[in-house]
């Protein structure tokens, strides 16, 4: 039984954390330790600390995109820029957290879907009947899924999602912890190897 994990908090909004989720399982493979998905509301995250996206600097937006395609091309991941950026995500993690808590077996496939939708063949996840159409692609049942967003028991894990990713210091996604070690990035995953080793 393994005692060693990684805390993973993500929001499918942001670009940098679709990298790391392409890479977080199979280094936790390769470490033997547990990955531990925490769904949270980035936006709330930086209402509560003062940060914002780099996409909301003008200075930085051009360098970040570029360094997300070196990042994409040195892990062999595909990646293309979301044109409907930004993209309100309450729903779509609402929908993880929702999974997580009923039917944790399907939880990945979910993630899957939806990062697949925001940052490999990119469609606008603002609109409800594209995010049905993704769903329904995925093997979802759309309608059900949505009713399942809109419990108040997800709704309130999602709350305390984000309020725990804040009270553990965290302003951006994605972070990731190892005991108490705090590694915000996916430019950060060598560091969470070495702590996890």
């Amino acid at each position: 039984m393994t005692t060693k994990s990684v805390d993973f908090y993500f929001d499918f909004g942001s670009p940098a954390a679709y990298l790391a989720y392409t890479q977080l399982p199979h280094l936790c493979a390769d470490t033997g330790a547990a990955l531990v998905w925490k769904p949270m509301l980035l936006g709330g995250v930086f209402q509560a600390t003062g940060n914002r996206s780099p996409a909301e600097v003008p200075a930085k937006r051009p360098y970040m995109n570029a360094d997300l395609k070196r990042f994409a091309a040195r892990y062999g991941v595909p990646f293309r820029h979301n044109p409907n950026f930004p993209i309100n995500t309450l729903l779509l993690m609402r929908g993880a957290t929702g999974l997580q808590m009923r039917e944790p077996e399907r939880f990945r496939a979910y993630v899957d879907a939806v990062y697949h939708a925001m940052w490999v063949e990119p469609q606008n996840l603002n609109d409800a009947a594209t995010v049905g159409a993704v769903l329904q692609a995925a093997g979802f049942d759309a309608a059900r899924l949505l009713a399942l967003a809109n419990d108040q028991d997800v709704k309130d894990r999602l709350k305390a999602n984000t309020e725990e990713a804040v009270q553990r210091g965290i302003f951006g996604a994605p972070t990731m912890f190892v005991g108490g070690q705090m590694f915000w990035g996916q430019d950060r995953l060598d560091f969470v190897r070495e702590a996890l080793a």
